[in-house]
């Protein structure tokens, strides 16, 4: 009886964690979006950066070319990368492309938001509404989750690439 207590007891845990791993997913047409966050701010900071995760699981090509929150003037998609010895950065006017089959993160040093013009510090533990807007799944709601001034990553998560092939 306590072996069946035990296999009972470990598949409700196994699906009270898959539950909770999929209630931070969001989906807009054939895109996922995942691990949505941003480093907490100084007061005073007028920006900051926004990192993502976003799968494209459909057969076409889509492209997230902004975005906006009443916590920021603008929300524009920005890509940092080392040209000549030096780190550049540079707008996407065009917006990022996320083909049909992959994956591509927005994390520290390499694709990220750029949000700028800040009303208020972003204070850690909060979660702030952020609205991106993608070419073909149009305008997504999301949660922006502010962590640790430092953070390298959501807690909890790898960011250890910027674009993950399937």
């Amino acid at each position: 009886m306590n072996s069946i207590l035990r296999i009972f007891s470990a598949a409700l845990m196994a699906v009270l964690f898959a539950t909770s791993a999929c209630a931070d997913e969001v989906r807009a047409g054939d895109l996922v979006i995942t691990q949505v966050w941003s480093r907490a701010t100084p007061g005073g900071a007028k920006i900051a950066g926004g990192y993502l995760t976003i799968e494209n699981k459909g057969t076409a090509p889509d492209r997230l070319i902004g975005g906006s929150g009443d916590f920021a003037g603008k929300v524009e998609v920005h890509e940092m990368a080392m040209n000549n010895g030096v780190m550049t950065m540079r707008s996407l006017d065009k917006g990022l492309a996320i083909e049909p089959g992959k994956t591509v993160k927005l994390a520290p040093g390499g694709y990220h938001l750029m949000l700028m013009d800040l009303k208020s510090p972003l204070k850690q533990g909060d979660k702030v509404p952020l609205v991106l807007e993608f070419e073909k799944a149009g305008k997504v709601n999301l949660s922006l989750e502010v962590q640790g001034v430092g953070a390298q990553a959501p807690a909890g998560a790898d960011h250890s690439g910027q674009m993950m092939k399937k």
